[in-house]
């Protein structure tokens, strides 16, 4: 038989690895968590500037310059109806 001294030991040791490992697991669980919150906070990023750039694809402005130079938008305050003419004209 092993004294009362030695038997403390081992259950206190085997207290602390029992601890130490439900602290040890909850640590590694909390960063899988924090990676994978990362991860998709990540995804939702790039799914976001994906779409601003899809958006400003969609809504930029057509070229209001033709081949020829003249403003071919009559929204434009440079637009100049006698020109526009001229080259529809033209190409006629």
């Amino acid at each position: 038989m092993a004294s009362q001294g030695v038997n403390v030991l081992r259950y206190s040791a085997l207290v602390a690895g029992l601890i130490y490992g439900v602290y040890h697991q909850n640590s590694i669980t909390a960063q899988a968590k924090q990676a994978e919150a990362d991860r998709e906070y990540a995804r939702k990023e790039r799914l976001i500037q994906q779409a601003k750039a899809e958006w400003k694809k969609k809504t930029a402005p057509k070229d209001t310059k033709a081949e020829s130079g003249v403003i071919t938008d009559p929204e434009d305050s440079r637009f100049d109806l006698e020109a526009f003419l001229k080259m529809k004209a033209g190409e006629l």
